[in-house]
């Protein structure tokens, strides 16, 4: 029977994601599952207790392609950083949320152990989440850049006093040029992170829809826009512009945009899987994670 290799996605900044780790890592090893980190992970917890040495690494000991699943301790950032991880290999990701109520995790700490337990047994189901393709061309039309993004792609100008000037160009047609701070375009599981402090639309995860959302723009027609799924939005910075632009997705990799430079957004052709232990509707997530009002609700006629 071959070895099931689990990849545990964790920091050594907090003592309690440390003992964390070391439980999950320590019930796999029980059901004779391979723990992996990945080395920077690895590097950092064996800082803090030396047992983490003796776990096997991502892409020494074990192949991105032979992972299962991952397990990740923290909240979005760090499940961002495990899609990451494990982009080429398809594997899905299990959040435990350790802070914050996130939108990605699917469960608290206080229900840790079980989490594992199901892991264990196969007994979760995978939840398919769109993600974006991002290229980059140059004012030769090469592309220079190529990356994707689950949550968001923002292009945003480089220095604080100095806008940009963009023209948004949807499905291939020029729809409207300004100066701006910068653009969002999200997916739907992005709409509840840059995109919500844009002033974009929330979009719930069953709605498979592009927004694409305006920062800061001088002009009257510069509102949030939503897009098809398979619609292609493409963001050029005007070479008349007198600033720099950056792009950035995930706020994780960038890329510098230079006067001329084309950004073109488009569904990816590979989703990220996330793993769900249990179903839990949206409408709740948003109401504890902004701790909205619902005293006087009567139920559901």
């Amino acid at each position: 029977m071959n070895e099931r290799r689990i990849l545990v996605v964790a920091h050594a900044k907090r003592p309690d994601t440390v003992d964390a780790a070391l439980r999950v890592i320590d019930a796999l090893h029980q059901a004779g599952a391979v723990p992996v980190l990945a080395a920077p992970d690895r590097e950092e917890l064996s800082d803090v207790d030396a047992r983490f040495a003796e776990i096997a690494q991502l892409g020494e000991d074990v192949a991105a392609e032979d992972l299962e699943l991952a397990i990740v301790l923290g909240g979005d950032g760090t499940i961002l950083r495990a899609a990451e991880l494990v982009r080429d290999s398809g594997a899905p990701v299990l959040g435990i949320n350790m802070g914050h109520v996130g939108f990605l995790a699917e469960i608290d700490r206080d229900d840790m152990d079980a989490a594992v337990h199901r892991v264990i047994a196969r007994d979760y189901e995978v939840e398919e989440r769109m993600a974006l393709s991002v290229r980059v061309k140059d004012v030769e039309g090469t592309v220079v850049y190529e990356t994707w993004a689950l949550n968001e792609a923002t292009v945003e100008k480089a220095s604080r006093e100095r806008m940009i000037e963009v023209v948004i160009e949807i499905d291939g047609l020029p729809l409207s040029s300004f100066g701006c701070d910068g653009m969002v375009v999200s997916t739907p599981t992005g709409s509840t992170a840059y995109n919500f402090s844009a002033g974009g639309p929330v979009i719930w995860p069953t709605v498979e829809a592009i927004a694409v959302v305006p920062l800061s723009a001088h002009a009257l027609f510069a509102k949030p826009l939503v897009v098809g799924p398979e619609a292609s939005v493409a963001i050029e910075m005007l070479e008349r512009t007198s600033g720099t632009g950056i792009l950035w997705c995930d706020g994780r990799r960038s890329h510098d945009l230079p006067p001329g430079a084309r950004v073109i957004v488009r569904r990816s052709s590979r989703p990220v899987r996330l793993a769900r232990l249990h179903p839990t509707a949206f409408t709740n997530r948003l109401v504890r994670k902004f701790q909205l009002p619902v005293a006087g609700w009567r139920g559901a006629s």
